[in-house]
């Protein structure tokens, strides 16, 4: 059997036993949710029928009550867009490339990161839905047969890129998160006693048994979606930033985008899973399995995507100026100055300063700081995107097209709505999904376990 360093930190905590995996991990799935899942999943909840109350309202009123203006056409709605998007590169990425890379800690994080992207996708797709304008009219922008005069999609816009590059990733981040799904539901379906509980979970494991056969396959489909995956993920961002570099305007037409915006939603889906992880830590009492080691790696990915981040700044700052096109230079020279300036300095803030503190090993195995800096982190990420969109169309060529943007209530409430749906969906996955890969940390409980660990030492 493979031994492993006693080095390593042991990445299962406590005298665990195989059975004592599944117990942990089935046990909220078939009793009654602990009381920590309620209270968070009720403010989830709130949150979220608030969400939904706002967008009844857009669609009855229409985007006329965003505060979008003859300047500013693209603000909240676009940069809430492109944020959800990035947030959900990170999860496929996590599963995907550290499987590839055979690391073991992976099996702690990966469903869960794999789940955030599925919802964090999803709304991602809302807002282009209801930038549109007519939500109801919506499958007219569908490649359909010509049924409706001379209307057709318009297969030169980098927009209709980024519905089949989107689309394409949620498809094969869905089947990977799926296949992933099927031996552990098998688990629960054999556990279960309640009858529509067998034939749920029946259905959903697809007759798996756990024969050799059916395990090969597993492995194999597992590191096949894994090498489509990974360059998909670069491959979607890098379309995504394309949106604004087919236009002209300074700010916009810069080459550095599709690298930037791909270190910066990795940089942003790390953090959204240390929410994630922490709260569900928390909630589901998972303490042996997501503990401080799994934190810090992550963190220790924070700091370098981060720096990756802040490079790209600076870099777009020495460009604008070293190109000499006095339009360029001042995009920039407003972004620091101007009257959206306080935007600009909360993204340096949060995207470059904070993280370097992550340095101190102190900090970065403080859960509580932890928790902070990953909100502290899409916060900033947030006002990346607000920065690149408004900043740079609010002031355009003329001043005679100036104009300023001041967010309405609709813009605000639907922000707030999409977070709390989120929340909602990811919680209700935590409660009747297995969080965790019970049937793959078992593969590690005897390399990595704390007891099998202290037994190779004697």
């Amino acid at each position: 059997m493979f031994k492993e360093s006693n080095i390593r930190k042991p990445l299962i905590l406590g005298h665990k036993t195989y059975h004592d995996i599944t117990n942990d991990i089935v046990n909220p799935i078939e009793g009654p949710a602990p009381k920590q899942w309620k209270i968070a999943f009720s403010i989830a909840l709130i949150v979220a029928l608030y969400g939904i109350g706002v967008i009844s309202y857009l669609v009855g009123v229409g985007i006329g009550s965003w505060g979008l203006n003859k300047t500013v056409g693209w603000a909240w709605d676009i940069t809430n867009f492109v944020w959800w998007v990035g947030i959900g590169h990170a999860g496929t990425l996590i599963s995907a490339v550290l499987l590839l890379f055979r690391q073991r800690w992976r099996m702690a994080i990966n469903r869960s990161a794999e789940a955030m992207t599925i919802f964090a996708v999803i709304m991602a797709a809302l807002f282009p839905v209801f930038h549109m304008g007519r939500v109801w009219l919506a499958y007219w922008t569908l490649p359909l047969p010509n049924q409706f005069g001379s209307l057709w999609p318009n297969f030169n816009s980098a927009l209709m890129w980024d519905v089949f590059a989107i689309s394409t990733y949620f498809s094969v981040s869905l089947v990977f998160w799926y296949i992933g799904l099927i031996p552990d539901f098998a688990t629960i379906r054999d556990r279960v006693s309640k009858p529509w509980m067998k034939k749920f979970y029946g259905i959903l494991s697809f007759g798996w048994s756990g024969r050799a056969k059916h395990w090969t396959r597993f492995e194999e489909i597992s590191l096949v979606l894994a090498g489509i995956a990974t360059p998909l993920v670069f491959s979607v961002h890098s379309i995504v930033s394309m949106d604004f570099a087919t236009s002209i305007v300074p700010g916009w037409h810069t080459t550095i985008f599709p690298p930037y915006f791909v270190s910066g939603a990795i940089f942003s889906g790390f953090a959204m899973v240390q929410t994630l992880l922490l709260i569900m830590r928390k909630t589901m009492k998972l303490e042996a399995y997501i503990h401080l080691k799994h934190i810090e790696y992550m963190n220790i990915v924070i700091i370098v995507t981060g720096s990756i981040v802040g490079v790209a700044y600076l870099t777009e700052l020495f460009i604008s100026d070293y190109s000499g096109v006095q339009y360029e230079s001042y995009a920039f020279i407003n972004r620091f100055s101007g009257p959206l300036a306080w935007s600009y300095w909360c993204m340096m803030t949060c995207n470059v300063i904070s993280p370097q503190l992550f340095w101190f090993k102190k900090l970065r195995t403080n859960l509580v700081f932890t928790f902070v800096m990953s909100i502290i982190v899409n916060i900033g990420m947030w006002f990346e995107r607000f920065v690149i969109i408004v900043t740079s169309i609010h002031r355009d060529y003329l001043p005679a097209a100036w104009g300023e943007f001041k967010a309405s209530p609709i813009d605000i409430g639907m922000f707030i709505g999409t977070i709390g749906i989120f929340f909602t969906l990811f919680l209700l996955f935590a409660r009747y999904f297995p969080v965790l890969a019970l049937n793959e940390l078992k593969t590690i409980l005897k390399t990595s376990g704390e007891s099998y660990k202290n037994e190779n030492k004697h």
